[in-house]
């Protein structure tokens, strides 16, 4: 799994266009004020070592999160951080697992529609740790 996270004033999306045939159709629109944003993608080879991803992808989201001294946090599947790419049904399934467990820390979690294309605004801060890449 790759992620960029930043550390933000605000994050705005919109649903634009469904990209997967199998998933609901939705139409959202949502902004959410000092929050961190964390751009995932799932690889293929995540899809045998589900539970340490899981476990390391949360970690580091908390370290981030203590960081950047949020307690707000959206996800948002971003599938261009690598040529390996996982099933979108695995993808939606890691990614709703690290929702529950960052929810089950007390930590409050958004999500953009999987499965769309979405249109978004971001005021990222300036600080050196306001864009961070990791990898696990």
């Amino acid at each position: 799994m790759k992620m960029i996270m930043f550390d933000t004033q605000y994050f705005w999306f919109e649903t634009f266009s469904k990209n997967l045939e199998n998933v609901d159709d939705i139409e959202k629109e949502e902004g959410i004020e000092d929050t961190a944003v964390i751009f995932l993608h799932v690889e293929m080879e995540d899809e045998n070592r589900k539970n340490k991803v899981v476990k390391a992808a949360v970690k580091n989201f908390k370290w981030y999160l203590n960081k950047v001294d949020k307690n707000r946090i959206v996800l948002h599947s971003f599938a261009h951080l690598s040529s390996s790419i996982s099933s979108p049904e695995f993808a939606e399934e890691i990614i709703s697992e690290i929702k529950e467990k960052l929810q089950n820390k007390g930590i409050e979690v958004h999500t953009t529609p999987f499965g769309y294309f979405s249109q978004f605004s971001i005021h990222v801060r300036g600080e050196s740790l306001a864009k961070v890449f990791k990898e696990v």
